[in-house]
Formats: structure tokens, sequence, C-alpha cells
């Protein structure tokens, strides 16, 4: 596994804990650092603030384009994996796109359902897609 794999993962690990605990991201992503064990690279501090900073619209967009399926109804990995890998779709110019779908369906083969790796790279693909319409 790569670096930025294993911070990515460590980013999912945040979002999926923040959101089984129904706290504060931000209090939890501050816990995490505080703790430091494992330790917290600045990229998955980057995420999980970038997910923070842009989740409404993110959600907003993979409701949109997430056929027959509420956020609420997928998996709580795969909705965090979206979330990561449409951050760096939209927000994150160092990531190619093609890279960020790649990882995204990575982890989902490897953490979630065997339906998990289409359905993310679906959906995530049809964000690169929609990625040159979408104004800020």
């Amino acid at each position: 596994m790569g670096a930025r794999t294993r911070y990515r993962k460590r980013a999912l690990d945040i979002l999926f804990e923040s959101e089984a605990r129904g706290g504060d991201l931000s209090a939890t992503l501050a816990d995490r650092v505080a703790v430091n064990d494992p330790p917290i690279n600045a990229y998955t501090v980057a995420l999980v603030e970038g997910v923070t900073a842009h989740q409404a619209r993110i959600d907003g967009l993979l409701a949109e384009n997430a056929r027959g399926w509420t956020l609420e109804r997928m998996p709580a990995v795969d909705r965090n994996l979206l979330r990561i890998g449409a951050y760096e779709i939209l927000y994150n110019d160092d990531v190619p796109d093609a890279v960020a779908v790649s990882e995204a369906v990575d982890l989902a083969t490897d953490l979630s359902t065997d339906e998990s790796p289409r359905f993310v790279s679906g959906l995530l693909s049809r964000v690169v897609e929609l990625k040159p319409s979408l104004t800020e």
C-alpha cells in the first residue's frame, strides 16, 4: 500500500468514526491528531478538512447522481470513500482524476461490499464527467 493510499485510508477512518459516533468531524480530527496513534499525516488532515469544508456541495452532487440510491442508504464506507474521491476530483489539482477514482475503487475493494467497487467507480466517473460544467 502506497503512502497516499494509507493517508486516504486514515482519512476514511476518521470520517467513518465521526459519522458513526454522530460527532463533529472537526472535533474527531482534532482528537485523532492529538492522540497521533497511528500518526496523522498532513495529507490526511487536508482530506478531512477538505471534505468538511465542501461536504454540502459534495453530498449534493453525489445524491443527484447516485441513481437509485440516497446517501443514507449507501454503506458508510462507500459514502465516505465517495466524499474523499469527489473532494480530490473537484478540489485537489495535484491528484489526477483517474488516480482519485482508482484509489477510491481500490479501497472499496478492500473494505466494502462486493458491489461497492463498481458503484464507487461509476459514481466518481460521473463526477469526473460533470467536473468541467461545475462552477463554484
